[in-house]
């Protein structure tokens, strides 16, 4: 297995663990945060269809975090105040969190796009 696709299944194991704990805390379940589960299984199992649903999650992901900060720019220009992001009373810094958003982003599109990463994802198992 290549050590990009190690890194890709080791940040997806801290995805799947926070989406669980997300899942179990709020009774909420979604696709964008247990997407990643069926992603994590198919690229583990090295099954046919891991490469485009692993395209589509990330796909998904960058659709969701730009309506997020395109309704973050908005607000910030009607009351810069207000925005704010706070999990459990702490308030997050927005350019930090907004340069790790990015960050984590550029690193899945380079291994899912990675001729290493099809050429792993299409090989049949001997």
């Amino acid at each position: 297995m290549p050590k990009r696709l190690m890194l890709l299944i080791s940040l997806y194991c801290l995805f799947s663990i926070a989406a669980l704990l997300r899942a179990v805390t709020t009774q909420s379940f979604d696709v964008f945060t247990l997407g990643v589960l069926p992603v994590l299984v198919g690229i583990m199992m090295r099954t046919p269809w891991s490469s485009l649903v692993l395209k589509i999650y990330i796909g998904m992901q960058t659709l969701g975090f730009s309506a997020l900060g395109i309704t973050a720019i908005i607000a910030y220009r009607i009351t810069p105040e207000d925005v704010k992001v706070i999990v459990s009373g702490h308030n997050i810094p927005m350019l930090p969190l907004t340069i790790s958003i990015i960050v984590i982003l550029l690193l899945q599109y380079w291994i899912a796009f990675s001729k290493v990463t099809s050429h792993y994802l299409t090989r049949q198992t001997r």
